[in-house]
């Protein structure tokens, strides 16, 4: 008898029993995968002697015939031969050794060994129920909580959303299609248009993505193609292709896409973008790379239908006010009713007479403005606002600090003279809201630091003549001790 035999006399009493146990699970494999249509990526290989599959016995050894052994087994065969004199992970790695024929069981063994894997059911869409939108007011009452002032804007925002949500969830009304609320804001820096859009898409837990037009580029050139705006909407929804389809695109910026004047040269980020996001706001099918802002042959797609996406275009739009000016400036007339020329100029709500052919003067094509229905302005942010910002939103600046020094069990407080002098100092940053923290972080620098020194410290107000520079914030100890820091 030679080594080649043994393991087959050995298996010979157990034949029958190891035949119909691969003939079932050869029917079953196949029987799946008829019916799922699945490939081999989910289906595991399975030891035919022990029967173990790969999830439970480890990495399998691969045969002639399409036969697969666990390590377990393979080791007890050489084991039975040798006594466990050999290692069989030496002997296979030998060329032309072969230690068993199962040309006898060739019949007998499946050709696909493998087992079907267990997965996960897919998750069914989530479908928008149109009782699940909120109302208008209720849409402005929750942004009333963290924007100040803004009110046309609120209200704009919440009627155009409102009637986007419901065309999303109708699909269709007795066969009247509900044209896309696309929104263009228009708004000096700071007065809070991307705050807006954040604040709006938490409330309706959509996902929401925001990039920057300056970054956009004709395709072919250096730069973030159009499709990458969808693409981040897909990376915002977790690559989910239903869930993105509802979501809300912010392009901030916008401004900076307008057509150059008097030039010469191609103008690949101006005018040539706003032709390549016609498609975009309008509603089309469009091929994006998941998890990539360009496309490549490494980089899968996935096709996403921009129908039910709601864009939302803004920016600050320098000089556009001079624009509008010039052309309120030639409705002037001679006489004793004649306006003056100078009527426009200090006024501070210029941008909210605004027309379409300001932004066709400013370099907007008109294909891309008609795609944007609804256009709204926003104040820039006077001292009474200010104020209002620092202390009234539900996360305003002021709560923050002091919720980090009610941490160290010590009271923070702000007289109205403090609040004003900052309020006066960002009016002369001209950035708007965005100079509050900034201020604020310089001058409570010094606090944060120093706090954590004494735990005998209880209250802390910060006055006017701190924020000048005349002064020292006010010290109260825990012992109703008062000392004024110079």
């Amino acid at each position: 008898m030679s080594d080649k035999d043994f393991i087959i006399i050995d298996e010979e009493e157990h034949r029958e029993d190891r035949t119909d146990i691969v003939e079932e699970k050869k029917e079953t494999a196949v029987a799946a995968q008829e019916e799922d249509g699945s490939d081999d990526e989910e289906y595991e290989k399975y030891c035919l002697m022990c029967h173990r599959p790969e999830s439970a016995a480890g990495k399998m050894i691969e045969l002639p015939n399409h036969i697969t052994v666990c390590k377990d087994c393979m080791q007890k065969s050489f084991d039975a031969m040798t006594n466990g004199a050999i290692d069989y992970s030496r002997l296979m790695n030998m060329p032309g050794v072969q230690f068993m024929k199962m040309s006898d069981l060739e019949d007998k063994i499946p050709k696909n060994q493998k087992i079907k894997k267990k997965k996960d059911k897919p998750k069914e869409p989530q479908k928008l129920d149109i009782k699940d939108i909120p109302a208008p007011h209720k849409i402005k009452a929750q942004l009333d909580e963290y924007v100040v002032g803004q009110e046309y804007a609120k209200k704009a925002m919440s009627v155009a959303v409102y009637n986007h949500y419901k065309r999303v969830a109708t699909d269709s009304m007795d066969e009247i299609e509900i044209e896309k609320s696309n929104m263009l804001m228009i708004g000096p820096t700071g007065s809070g248009k991307t705050y807006l859009v954040k604040t709006l898409a938490r409330l309706l837990d959509v996902p929401l993505a925001i990039t920057d037009a300056t970054s956009l580029t004709e395709a072919g050139y250096i730069g973030d193609d159009i499709e990458s705006v969808v693409s981040k909407l897909l990376a915002a929804a977790d690559n989910e292709v239903e869930r993105a389809e509802r979501g809300i695109i912010f392009i901030d910026e916008i401004d900076k896409i307008a057509k150059k004047r008097n030039s010469s040269q191609r103008d690949v980020s101006g005018e040539s973008v706003q032709q390549g996001l016609l498609k975009l706001l309008e509603g089309s099918e469009v091929e994006v790379p998941v998890g990539a802002n360009s496309k490549n042959a490494m980089v899968p797609l996935a096709t996403v239908n921009t129908k039910n996406i709601l864009f939302i275009c803004g920016g600050a739009f320098p000089d556009l006010e001079d624009i509008i000016k010039e052309r309120l400036s030639h409705k002037t007339s001679m006489g004793f009713n004649a306006e003056l020329k100078d009527k426009y100029e200090k006024d501070k709500d210029i941008l909210s007479k605004v027309t379409m052919e300001d932004l066709r003067t400013f370099g907007m094509i008109p294909e891309f403005i008609g795609r944007l229905p609804i256009i709204f302005t926003l104040k820039g942010l006077d001292k009474e606002m200010l104020v209002q910002i620092l202390k009234e939103p539900r996360n305003a600046i002021l709560k923050q600090y002091k919720k980090l020094l009610a941490l160290d069990e010590v009271n923070l407080e702000f007289d109205e003279g403090a609040l004003e002098a900052i309020a006066e100092k960002a009016m002369k940053k001209n950035t708007g809201a965005r100079a509050l923290r900034a201020i604020i972080e310089e001058f409570m620098l010094d606090i944060m630091y120093e706090i954590p020194k004494d735990d005998n410290i209880g209250q802390v107000t910060i006055t006017r003549q701190y924020i000048e520079g005349t002064g020292g914030p006010i010290i109260q100890l825990r012992g109703q001790e008062t000392l004024m820091l110079s």
